[in-house]
């Protein structure tokens, strides 16, 4: 738990702050190649209007990440975040071998957040996720900056990120 008293901010980091585009080939086909699928995550370059967003949040919020990347992933995804100069924040992650939809994981570490502190928002590009945010009361940004492909899409809705 933060000293901080400010609201929070919570972030989704594939296809809300990082462009997971260049990797989803591993995705596609019978044989999805989960490990080099995150394997790629470290080369994901920014998308330009999650980090504007981030960074206009952070000045009135604490910043939270929450990502379907598997806790196996942390010590990259810190590190990305930290290369990319985005704001230090909480990052939570999915339990390696824990496979439920996104929209289940994220939706009970959003209400875990908002017992703690007021989640002023929650930034996520999974249609899914926003859906269950909102009808839990959250206000939800919806990052539809960049395209999420197929392959994508269903890896989300059955929880594998």
């Amino acid at each position: 738990m933060s000293d901080d008293t400010r609201p929070l901010a919570v972030f989704d980091l594939d296809g809300t702050l990082a462009d997971s585009g260049h990797r989803q080939h591993f995705l596609e086909g019978r044989r999805r190649d989960w490990e080099r699928f995150f394997s790629a995550a470290p080369h994901d370059p920014p998308l330009e209007e999650g980090v504007r967003l981030v960074m206009a949040s952070a000045t009135e919020c604490e910043v939270v990440y929450l990502t379907g990347r598997p806790e196996r992933c942390r010590r990259d995804t810190l590190d990305w975040l930290e290369r990319r100069g985005l704001p230090k924040g909480r990052l939570h992650m999915r339990r390696d071998g824990d496979r439920r939809p996104a929209r289940r994981t994220k939706l009970e570490v959003l209400e875990r957040l908002g017992r703690e502190r007021a989640v002023r928002l929650f930034v996520d590009d999974d249609e899914l996720v926003c859906d269950a945010a909102e009808e839990a009361g959250f206000a939800v940004v919806r990052a539809r900056w960049a395209l999420a492909p197929q392959p994508m899409k269903d890896a989300q809705q059955r929880g594998r990120t």
